[in-house]
């Protein structure tokens, strides 16, 4: 009996020309059930997306542009992964809009795509309703252009959100004066803290303490390498879920 193949997922990259794209063309080009067919960089046009038959469109540009590249897509009936940042609350609810008037089309908006980054932050909410405090910590290389991660401010919601469904309150905090900043941010009452360091390139820990323990879940991504797994899985089940998936989480079957 010959052996059936399925035809490859025809797939464009936007913003093939940074750092985090260039690894996404070199791990679809290496993806035995993918065909890159666009790789588009700052200025070409969204039409050579469509003129080449993409069925799937990887975007990792930036955010003056995202949304644009996204609303692109969806109208013309292809899936998207997105690992841009910039989706704030308006953003993301014109996108559902849009989408459903495009039922059969799924977009993906993954703050962080390392599947490890993505456990780690599922794990750390679960923890937070067991813990009286908890804090957030992201480090990042100083080219990094937004404090804080997109990763973090989604972690302290999932954070925040687990808290506020077992009934646990505010992480105490008797501070009355503090230079500005010296607290770091508050992400739906959860404090955040940003560090950048040359040498760094993605990295995160929640401190969630309680009366004589601290229990602290770490990652870290030592190459933008580690993001691609993430990438191709999304492309992989970007399909079989329409409308739009805020996370990888998403697609993950974490048990919980």
């Amino acid at each position: 009996m010959t052996e059936q193949h399925s035809e490859p997922k025809l797939v464009a990259v936007l913003g093939a020309n940074g750092r985090m794209g260039a690894e996404a063309v070199k791990a679809v080009e290496a993806a035995p059930d993918m065909k890159l067919v666009a790789a588009l960089g700052r200025g070409d046009s969204l039409d050579q997306v469509t003129a080449a038959g993409a069925q799937y469109l990887v975007d990792l540009t930036v955010p003056d542009s995202t949304e644009a590249n996204v609303r692109f897509a969806v109208e013309n009936n292809i899936h998207a992964i997105v690992g841009t940042t910039g989706w704030d609350a308006g953003r993301l609810s014109a996108l559902e809009a849009l989408l459903a008037a495009h039922p059969g089309t799924g977009v993906l908006i993954a703050p962080n795509f390392a599947v490890g980054s993505v456990l780690a932050s599922a794990f750390a909410a679960k923890a937070a309703r067991y813990f009286e405090s908890v804090e957030v910590i992201e480090l990042h290389h100083p080219d990094k252009v937004d404090a804080p991660s997109g990763t973090a401010v989604r972690t302290a919601q999932l954070i925040a959100a687990e808290r506020e469904a077992a009934g646990v309150p505010a992480s105490p905090d008797a501070t009355t004066s503090e230079l500005a900043g010296a607290r770091g941010c508050e992400v739906d009452g959860v404090r955040v803290h940003s560090v950048r360091l040359r040498g760094l390139v993605a990295h995160q820990e929640v401190l969630l303490g309680g009366s004589g323990e601290q229990l602290t879940i770490r990652h870290d991504s030592f190459d933008r390498a580690s993001f691609m797994p993430g990438v191709l899985i999304g492309i992989r089940n970007v399909d079989a879920h329409p409308g739009l998936t805020v996370g990888l989480d998403g697609y993950l079957d974490l048990g919980f």
